[in-house]
């Protein structure tokens, strides 16, 4: 593991380059009009870490409507509203976040909070 983790701004271009150019949520293209921002599945008042394996491109308007939503809450809402969200995209995350934290221990008030989105996920029906 490197000795310094990347700042915002290049977590942000690394969920891009992985996810695509498009919000996880609503799925409109970022452009001029629609800017991405770093969002946390698991919120930090949740102890979810500023880690890639935490954050999906959302846009603004996604990241502050959704608030402290869960992550499975938030996919609800957002087909309620008429959008297509990629809960694909949602569940891999929170999967890479669950095995990164096997791996780098820790993150013990987000593991109960992580576990019950991924149990909650995977129920859903698509």
């Amino acid at each position: 593991m490197p000795d310094t983790a990347p700042d915002r701004a290049a977590r942000l271009a690394l969920a891009m380059l992985r996810d695509g150019d498009d919000c996880t949520w609503c799925r409109r293209v970022f452009s001029e009009r629609v800017a991405p921002t770093t969002d946390h599945l698991v919120p930090k008042v949740k102890g979810g870490p500023s880690w890639l394996e935490n954050e999906v491109a959302a846009c603004k308007r996604c990241n502050r409507q959704r608030g402290h939503l869960s992550p499975v809450d938030w996919l609800a809402e957002c087909e309620r509203r008429g959008w297509h969200p990629d809960a694909d995209r949602v569940e891999r995350v929170l999967t890479d976040l669950d095995d990164a934290i096997t791996e780098r221990g820790g993150q013990r008030r987000a593991r109960p909070y992580l576990e019950g989105q991924l149990r909650r996920l995977r129920r859903r029906v698509r």
